[in-house]
């Protein structure tokens, strides 16, 4: 297991892509200073540069990181901001992302995927440093004891976590363990740990995979009480997900709790 890497795994699983797009559609927006040049980035929902200048925006991109799918990025507020002159690096990604797109050259929508990436990283990193008031996801990679247990959640998925073990890794007695993640996160580390394990069978159902080989893989005794899991969450067998790839879920992809 890797040392308690917040986001590796998240980006492992949620394939992120940036592409230039219209500021009406756009998703991630780079607004300029008072000079012209690269001053605040902000990402958050549809549209989210309404209110700024055409003339302002220097860069307009969609991003797609696995939707409300995504455990993270269903808990990000609707827009959060990033200020890039405090940090001349991901200042320099931008006018890179902006100089591909102007040339147009081969491989550019390639080059600015990644560089987008890289600044979705870095905005990341500092909203989870920031933390949040409102319960989630987000302020659980915040807090540094929680963050522990829930790193560990995402990297193991398919191990018999009992919340002493989680406890343990967290420093925290069990007692101070539960309480303070039901108050974080907002759900108990067992719902937590059931939520992330069906999101990750859905993903593997839908590249394909066997019902009972992703029940043994998520660490369910059988694939009928994965079965049963599955459809209370999602709404339908995980047998039919799995041979109509392109069925739509009667429910919302993140899983209830």
């Amino acid at each position: 297991m890797r040392s308690f890497d917040r986001l590796t795994t998240l980006m492992e699983r949620f394939s992120l892509q940036v592409r230039p797009s219209r500021p009406e559609t756009a998703t991630l927006v780079v607004v300029a200073d008072a000079d012209g040049a690269p001053g605040h980035v902000w990402f958050g929902t549809a549209g989210v540069g309404s209110g700024f200048a055409s003339t302002d925006l220097l860069f307009c991109a969609e991003v797609d990181w696995g939707g409300s799918a995504n455990p993270l990025l269903a808990a990000l507020p609707d827009r959060i901001g990033f200020d890039l002159s405090h940090d001349s690096e991901a200042a320099s990604l931008v006018s890179l992302m902006r100089s591909e797109l102007a040339a147009a050259r081969c491989g550019s929508a390639s080059v600015i995927n990644r560089l987008g990436e890289v600044l979705i990283v870095r905005l990341l990193r500092a909203q989870i440093e920031a933390g949040s008031t409102e319960p989630g996801l987000l302020a659980g990679l915040s807090d540094p004891r929680l963050s522990r247990a829930i790193v560990a959640i995402h990297d193991g998925p398919g191990r018999p976590w009992r919340n002493e073990d989680l406890a343990g890794i967290a420093g925290l007695s069990l007692s101070r363990f539960s309480e303070t993640f039901l108050a974080v996160v907002g759900e108990t580390p067992a719902a937590y740990l059931r939520r992330w394990r069906l999101i990750l069978a859905r993903q593997d159902l839908l590249k394909g995979d066997r019902v009972d080989a992703v029940a043994r893989r998520y660490g369910y005794d059988s694939a009928e009480g994965f079965a049963r899991a599955f459809k209370r969450c999602y709404g339908l067998n995980p047998v039919s997900l799995r041979t109509r790839p392109s069925a739509t879920l009667s429910r919302t992809e993140v899983p209830a709790l």
